[in-house]
């Protein structure tokens, strides 16, 4: 399509993860333990991303640009509620504000131009 803009890898690839860790949210309703994702998980789930495959962004590097902005939160160490996991891993989990960002995000791409 001529004229048309290039999405931005870092933008689509933060949406990507928000939306991976609302989607682990909502299906694990009620199982904090189980809304949360580790970083291989977030890894193994965007391998197919096409911002991630063709190396245009590092999963640990966006991730990190989110928590760094409260859109995502850190659970680490032994506390998590429900399953035992091991000691010193670290989970995340989407923010209410991670929640507003990516709803934002879809209705402006929902938008016809």
């Amino acid at each position: 399509m001529p004229g048309a803009e290039r999405p931005d890898p870092i933008r689509a690839t933060l949406v990507a993860i928000l939306q991976q860790l609302n989607r682990a949210e909502s299906i694990h309703e009620g199982r904090t333990g189980d809304q949360m994702l580790e970083l291989p998980d977030l890894e193994r789930l965007l391998h197919r991303f096409w911002a991630v495959e063709n190396d245009h962004v590092k999963v640990p590097l966006a991730l990190g640009l989110l928590v760094r902005n409260g859109l995502v939160e850190v659970v680490g160490g032994s506390g998590y509620p429900g399953k035992a996991k091991a000691p010193g891993r670290v989970r995340y989990r989407i923010t209410a504000e991670g929640k507003r960002f990516l709803v934002e995000a879809q209705e402006r791409s929902d938008r016809i131009t």
